[in-house]
This record gives structure tokens, C-alpha cells and sequence, in this order.
């Protein structure tokens, strides 16, 4: 099962959701929990264990000028604006480079090969004896996330159980989170911002045909908006997570409130069971 947790904006307790579920699951089974807000990760912050490091790399062209003949078919054939064919020179720009090959395969005359391009780095921890972390981590100052969220998730290819906690909102990091997931947890907060973009992540999942559950965090008990947009959407409020001074405190301080506080765990044991049931209703 590949359970993803994300949000339609920042700051909702995302990370707390996804890292309290991984610590209760993992004491009665194998999970695996990836990071995939690889521009801020922070998960191994709560599990803070000594890492494996692997370099992540993509192919980007490189273009000799001594055999270019500057016919301009490469530059006609990017559709994102990294190359460009002047009369005497090519202009490449690998921040706009998504590494498709399609340049190298339309020169006419063998004058592009690709060479790796590190981009950003993945951890593998073993924090708990059940509980697997891999963590994606964007190196400062590229632009492409993707193809480190895709690699972490294929390190953990395989696993009986799959929890990736996705970067906030709604861009392409969130959407690679999220493909081949079987199910996805929106945790929201009743607030007007929280609201309007739960609406939008609610779209993705849909469009995305991932079946989901929201979880409401921060309650003030006032969720009544968030409860009848989830009526009308057909959504279950899978669960909810009160506004409390303790839990912001156990957050702060890079604890885990299963662990500090373990009635909670009877509250993330029924979160996944009521997404395993969710499943298995869709299937």
C-alpha cells in the first residue's frame, strides 16, 4: 500500500500527520516513509538517525561547437526554451533543461552528448527497528525537484507500506508525490486560505483518480465549512486534531506526539485503518 499525505498550502501539520502514522505503523510492521519535500525537507528532523548519502544525477547536453553546423533543429525541437541556435553559437541553459534526450537525437551531424548533472542528494536511515526513512533533498538553487522525489520513491519500491509526505500545494513535486499512490490524506485547517486550497488539492487527487480523506488539524471546533465541503465532495473527515498548547509544544520541541503522548496512537491506528477500508471500498 503507498499512502501519500499532503496539503493544499503550507504549514498544516503535513509533517506531524505523516510522521505520528509512520512511528505508530512501524510497531506493528515494516513502513517505509519517504520525504518527498525535497526543497524543505524535514522529516529526519523527528528521526534523527546517522543517513546513507547518494548523489542524484541527470543527463544535460553538452554541445560542441566544432562540429555544430548551428542548423538550429535542437533548439526548434526544445519545447522549454534551453537552447538556443545562434548563427555563430549555441546558448544553453540548464536551468530549463528537463533532460529528455530529444536534442541530442534530432542533431543531424553527432554533435551533442549528455553528461550527469548532480541535482540533489537522497538519505537512507534506519531511525526505528521497523521504520525506514528516506529522505529527498534538493541541492540550493535548482529548479527541479522531480527527478529526486522519482528516485527516492524507487528506493523504496517494493516495501509492503509506502508513506510519502509530499511538498504544500499543488505544483508538479506534489503530483510526482502522489502518482502511484493508492490513497491520499489532505490535512487541512479551518481557516478561510486552508479552505480554498484544500479545494484545489482536492482537484489533483481527482484528477489524479487517488481516492482521499481529509484530516482537519488545529480544530478550533468552528470546521463546519470544511465539514459540509466534504459532504458535498463525497470526502470522510478521517480525523481530527484539536487546537492544543501541549501538541504545539511536543511539535516544537521535534518530538513525536504518539510517542510522548500513546492514546494518540488508537486515534493514527484508525486513520489507517479507515484509509485501508477506503481502499478496498474503491477497489
Amino acid at each position: 500500500m503507498k499512502l501519500a499525505i499532503a496539503s493544499g498550502k503550507g504549514g498544516t501539520g503535513k509533517t506531524m500527520v505523516a510522521a505520528n502514522l509512520a512511528f505508530t505503523l512501524s510497531r506493528a510492521g515494516q513502513v517505509t516513509l519517504i520525504d518527498c519535500d525535497v526543497e524543505e525537507p524535514n522529516l529526519h528532523l523527528f528521526f534523527p538517525k546517522t543517513a546513507t548519502i547518494t548523489g542524484i544525477t541527470v543527463p544535460v547536453p553538452v554541445i560542441d561547437e566544432n562540429t555544430c553546423q548551428h542548423c538550429g533543429l535542437c533548439g526548434e525541437f526544445c519545447q522549454y526554451g534551453a537552447i538556443t541556435v545562434l548563427s555563430n553559437r549555441v546558448l544553453f541553459f540548464p536551468e530549463l533543461c528537463h533532460s529528455c534526450g530529444g536534442c541530442m537525437l534530432v542533431c543531424l551531424n553527432d554533435a551533442i552528448h549528455e553528461e550527469p548533472k548532480r541535482i540533489g542528494t537522497v538519505a537512507i536511515s534506519t531511525p526505528l527497528p521497523h521504520l525506514k526513512l528516506i529522505s529527498g533533498m534538493l541541492d540550493t538553487g535548482n529548479p527541479h525537484a522531480v527527478p529526486v522525489i522519482r528516485s527516492a520513491k524507487k528506493l523504496a519500491a517494493g516495501n509492503p507500506l509506502v508513506i510519502c509526505d509530499s511538498a504544500p500545494g499543488t505544483s508538479c513535486p506534489v503530483v510526482e508525490a502522489l502518482d502511484g499512490c493508492d490513497i491520499c490524506i489532505l490535512v487541512t485547517e479551518s481557516t478561510p486560505f486552508g479552505l480554498h486550497d484544500l479545494r484545489l488539492a482536492v482537484d489533483v487527487a481527482d484528477r489524479l483518480g487517488i481516492p482521499t480523506g481529509i484530516v482537519i488539524n488545529r480544530s478550533d471546533g468552528k470546521d463546519q465549512e470544511i465539514i459540509d465541503f466534504c459532504r458535498v465532495q463525497d470526502l470522510e473527515v478521517m480525523m481530527t486534531i484539536p487546537f492544543d498548547r501541549e501538541i504545539a509544544a511536543i511539535q516544537s520541541r521535534g518530538n513525536i506526539l504518539c510517542q510522548v503522548q500513546p492514546t494518540w496512537q488508537n486515534e493514527f491506528t484508525g486513520l489507517f485503518m479507515k484509509c485501508r477500508d477506503l481502499c478496498k471500498g474503491i477497489k
